[in-house]
Order: structure tokens, then C-alpha cells, then sequence
């Protein structure tokens, strides 16, 4: 387990923030008023961050061989997991065990165990890997990702041999809209940021996790508020209506979607293309990096959410899509036959 004195001065540093902001009532946990809490409730808090931060574990994982998403993420991968129950179910982030065949897990005492693939959900980003060996890891508690407020001091944890803690603050919750066909309506942003982000536990002062860390950002309090570095956390409240779902099918329904193989940037209401993968529905309809998004289906599009969205909703995840484009000035339409994201997965043999 990672060393209490660390998480005693961890401690000391969230009451310490607790008592320089005021607290929302609707936060779950009810801080001290001041740094100089009762010794009692320290070590209640301490033990309850001790558990936290034990159950977040090292994460690295190897696609299978010819798997598309390692042109992008590499073919080995490393990260962070949250166990989240006796039997060893582990959360993390999907794309560190997008197509994996090989997962191996590492616990604070230093054990590494061999783990599989139980399921990814494409709309949420989450993923789960169940432990093959007896992980002998107290689960972390799930929390309520939607009542942590901005002034809660919160907890980030990742695992492995070089896994730390540290404090953190929640700077703003939004939709996200990423570029490689992706979109959740209430991402978590903290800061300070965190480079070994991918698969971490966010947690909130009880020791309850409340989101799973995925990407580095620029602008975590916001795009029109300047430039403030911090982390993207996808909210464990989105695991709870598909946890059991994931487990028995793999997946989830709403997984199910039109995918193309485009990623976009979005800039004062251009989308323009950067990249198009190979051999996708969009490679095999002439898409070209550079070209300019102007409409989806007939529609106009000037943000990534609206053409996300469209896509997802304009029926079947295997149709005949319109995409409207501007290249070297000049106005098209493009028909490209959009295909079943998880059917463009590839999996182990057995799994």
C-alpha cells in the first residue's frame, strides 16, 4: 500500500483547502471547518484515502496483432484501474484496453496478475478488465460524480510502480466533444494537470471515486477562460446504467453507432478534417485531411458535439451518410457508408 505519512500529508492539504473555500452542501462528504480537525476524524479520513489510493493499480496492456487503433495509441499501452469489487472487476479508461488480447495488472505490493478483457462502452470512454488471480485489493467505493462541487478538495491516484497521489481541484463540468468521433455531456476537469492521467482514479474526500482520468488538457476551467492546464475525467455515474450490460454482452447499446474514421478539430466554427484512417468508411469515400465539415445529412454543423451528435442520431450505425464538404474553395457532397463502430473492433481469440 502506497505510504500512510503520504496520505497524511495529503490529508492535511485538503482540510487545508477545505478551510480556505466554502463548502457546498451538497458535497457527499461534510469537511472540517478548519485544518485542525479532531485526530479521530483524521484517521477516519485517512484510512478511508489509504483504501482509495490502494485500489488503483498499474494497468499496461498489448493489442492484438493488425489492431487499427495502434496506429494512434501504440500497440502497448500503460495506464491506471480502479478495482471496484471483490471479484477483482477492474474500471480504467477503454483505450487502454481498446483490442487488447494481453492485460496485465500491478498492485501496490509490488503482484503482477494476468487480467481480461471484459467489456468496452464506446459512448462513455470507460472500460472494464476482470483479474484472473485473486488481487487480494480492498474495492474502492462508488461515489456520485454529479454532487462533488468546484470548492471540494479531491484526491487523483494512479498505480503501478511509479503511482502517486495528489490534490486536486474541480475547475469546471461540461460537455466534451473529442475529435475521434467522441462526445460526453458531463466530462469532470481538475487541475492541477496530472501526465500519468490515463485509467487514474479522481476521488472525492471520503475516499469514494467519483471519475476515471483521461486525457491532458489546455483549457480545464473552460475554452473562453485562458489557458489553464489540468485533466479530463469521464464520471463514474455514467458506468452504473451499463455496468452490468458491459459485463454480460461486452458493451453497451448505445455503442452501437455510425462510425467514419474521421478526426476533426473545431476552431471559431470551422470543422475542418486532420486525419483520416485508413480503410475507412470515410478513406474509401475520398475524405481528405484539411477538408472543411459544412454540413451532415443536408444539415449545417459548426461545432464537433452537432456533428457527433447528427451522425449518432440520423438512424442506422450502417447507412449512407452525406457529408457535405469545402476543399481548395470549392463546395461537394460525399457519400460515405458509415459502419458499426464495434464491429471495426478486433478481439482476442476467446475473449
Amino acid at each position: 500500500m502506497k505510504p500512510h505519512p503520504i496520505l497524511r500529508a495529503l490529508l492535511a492539504s485538503l482540510f487545508a483547502a477545505a478551510a480556505a473555500a466554502p463548502m457546498i452542501s451538497a458535497a457527499p462528504i461534510a469537511w472540517a471547518a478548519t485544518a485542525g480537525a479532531p485526530s479521530v476524524e483524521l484517521e477516519a479520513r485517512s484510512r478511508a484515502l489509504q483504501r482509495a489510493a490502494a485500489s488503483v493499480v498499474g494497468l499496461r496492456s498489448l493489442a492484438v496483432d493488425g489492431a487499427r487503433s495502434s496506429s494512434t495509441l501504440g500497440r502497448a499501452r500503460q495506464g491506471s484501474g480502479i478495482v471496484i469489487d471483490q471479484d477483482g472487476l477492474v474500471l480504467t479508461i477503454g483505450y487502454l484496453i481498446l483490442e487488447a488480447e494481453q492485460v496485465l495488472l500491478t498492485t501496490d505490493d509490488e503482484r503482477t496478475l494476468p487480467a481480461r478483457v471484459v467489456g468496452y462502452d464506446i459512448a462513455s470512454g470507460l472500460g472494464l478488465v476482470q483479474a484472473l488471480s485473486p488481487l487480494r485489493v480492498e474495492p474502492a467505493p462508488l461515489g456520485v460524480s454529479g454532487k462533488v462541487g468546484q470548492t471540494e478538495p479531491l484526491m487523483i491516484a494512479s498505480g503501478g510502480e511509479s503511482g502517486a497521489v495528489s490534490v486536486a481541484q474541480l475547475v469546471s463540468r461540461r460537455p466534451f466533444a473529442g475529435y475521434w468521433e467522441y462526445h460526453i455531456d458531463d466530462a469532470m476537469f481538475t487541475a492541477p494537470p496530472r501526465g500519468d492521467h490515463s485509467g487514474a482514479g479522481l476521488f472525492n474526500g471520503g475516499g469514494e471515486l467519483i471519475g476515471v482520468g483521461s486525457l491532458f488538457v489546455s483549457d480545464a476551467a473552460g475554452p473562453d477562460q485562458g489557458r489553464r492546464p489540468g485533466n479530463m475525467f469521464v464520471p463514474v455515474d455514467l458506468l452504473q446504467p451499463i455496468v452490468s450490460e458491459m459485463r454480460s454482452t461486452g458493451t453497451s447499446a448505445r455503442s452501437h453507432r455510425a462510425w467514419l474514421g474521421i478526426n476533426c478539430v473545431e476552431s471559431d466554427g470551422d470543422i475542418r478534417i486532420v486525419r483520416v484512417t485508413d480503410d475507412s468508411p470515410a478513406d474509401e469515400a475520398g475524405l481528405l485531411p484539411g477538408d472543411r465539415i459544412l454540413k451532415i445529412d443536408g444539415a449545417e454543423v459548426h461545432a464537433l458535439a452537432m456533428l457527433w451528435k447528427s451522425l449518432w442520431a440520423g438512424g442506422s450505425p450502417e447507412r449512407e451518410v452525406l457529408i457535405t464538404i469545402q476543399r481548395d474553395g470549392k463546395t461537394q457532397t460525399l457519400t460515405v457508408r458509415s459502419v458499426d463502430r464495434i464491429k471495426t473492433l478486433k478481439r482476442s481469440q476467446g475473449i
